[in-house]
């Protein structure tokens, strides 16, 4: 690996913007959108920022809480949002915000939004270092800094499962 890949890059260069809508194959009977088909998206939509960012493979190491705050229909427009938060050596952390936009009514809801965990792979699998991101507006500082202690909840978490297990 070069010094060049391990350039610190502005989180702006890592930003993605996805857009899907919604097919009757992609609801319940109800006509509702299905949970997993949009966490499914937002997976995409964060690997996105984490390739971008990272410029190698990039494979889903864990995903956050999700909610679902409102019901997005059939023929609804999803967009998502996403970029990398934080990078800790091989790991990065990217937020993914997801709306839905009714394009008929033009109105706009916030429906979910997700933390996910890539780990830079090559092509056999082994970890890659990343370079650092670089946080400009204070928005971006504070989900760096809130990345920090989403890690450190997840390793207590993990360290704690470890112990149950023993």
């Amino acid at each position: 690996m070069n010094q060049e890949m391990l350039t610190p890059r502005p989180v702006r260069d890592s930003q993605s913007e996805m857009a899907e809508i919604v097919l009757p194959n992609d609801a319940n009977p109800l006509g509702a959108l299905l949970g997993g088909r949009l966490m499914h998206w937002i997976d995409l939509a964060g690997a996105m920022a984490a390739h971008r960012h990272s410029r190698s493979y990039a494979v889903t190491a864990s995903v956050d809480h999700i909610d679902f705050l409102v019901p997005v229909r059939v023929g609804d427009l999803v967009i998502l949002r996403s970029s990398v938060n934080r990078v800790f050596q091989t790991s990065i952390e990217v937020g993914v915000k997801v709306f839905v936009e009714n394009y008929i009514v033009d109105k706009s809801q916030h429906v979910a939004s997700a933390y996910l965990t890539f780990v830079a792979v090559d092509g056999n699998g082994n970890h890659l270092r990343v370079a650092p991101i670089i946080p400009e507006t204070d928005e971006q500082r504070r989900r760096y800094e809130d990345a920090g202690r989403r890690r450190e909840i997840r390793r207590a978490e993990l360290e704690r499962r470890r112990k149950a297990k023993r």
